[in-house]
């Protein structure tokens, strides 16, 4: 059995190979986003990925780009697909809401560890650059859309769940696990059959029943009272 992938991670990693001659997959990303090459990463176990690109931006129809903050460390084939999805499916959706995407929030890609960070498990994803965490979208109007928050808009929120679930082989957002209740996790992990997970509950805010008693916390305050009434004696 091959050691926990936290004794790997805990081992220096070597950088990745110089760079040779772009990939086919290379010259098809470069026609959509801005990257830079890192070739093959090489790790320890069985942590690393060839053909690896630092996915920075995407180059929108238009001209415009959308950032990838922080930049994410894919293998080229997840960071191809990854584009796709932004130039195709979340940009449109976002110009709905009244302005441009700017930037995608990333909250993980490449990282040598086990599933859900459990000692001893299969490796995830994220340790074959094959794996990305989304937590949010900002428009060009400063509006920032938190896809677990239950207050963002609904149908854009439908619309980003229906067309990963189409492209990645693995959704995991919301209602999946704890460990994906704050973002949405995106994968190409291969499966027999091209076999898909998509779990993700796209959630509205809790109904108030009428009758239902107020939180405390929820119970407006009266208004301060004149400061002549506050002082003067009874």
């Amino acid at each position: 059995m091959a050691p926990a992938q936290e004794v790997f991670a805990s081992l220096p990693e070597k950088e990745g190979a110089n760079p040779q001659a772009p990939t086919d997959c290379d010259l098809k990303l470069a026609k959509v986003a801005g990257f830079k090459p890192l070739g093959a990463l090489v790790a320890p176990g069985e942590c690393g990925a060839p053909d690896a690109v630092e996915l920075e931006s995407v180059l929108m129809p238009g001209g415009t780009k959308v950032t990838i903050a922080p930049p994410a460390t894919l293998r080229c084939e997840m960071a191809t697909e990854v584009a796709q999805w932004l130039r195709d499916n979340v940009a449109p959706a976002a110009l709905k809401l009244g302005a441009p995407l700017r930037e995608a929030e990333n909250l993980g890609s490449y990282e040598c560890r086990g599933r859900d960070r459990v000692r001893g498990a299969t490796l995830s994803e994220h340790g074959r650059a094959n794996a990305l965490d989304v937590r949010a979208f900002m428009l060009a109007n400063g509006k920032k859309i938190v896809l677990a928050d239950p207050h963002a808009p609904l149908d854009f929120r439908n619309a980003i769940r229906d067309t990963a679930c189409a492209r990645f082989a693995t959704v995991l957002g919301p209602g999946s696990d704890a460990e994906h209740a704050e973002h949405v996790h995106l994968d190409l992990a291969p499966r027999r059959n091209n076999y898909k997970i998509c779990q993700w509950d796209v959630r509205v805010p809790p109904a108030v029943a009428e009758g239902t008693p107020i939180s405390p916390d929820e119970v407006p305050l009266p208004r301060p009272r004149p400061l002549l009434a506050n002082t003067s004696s009874r």
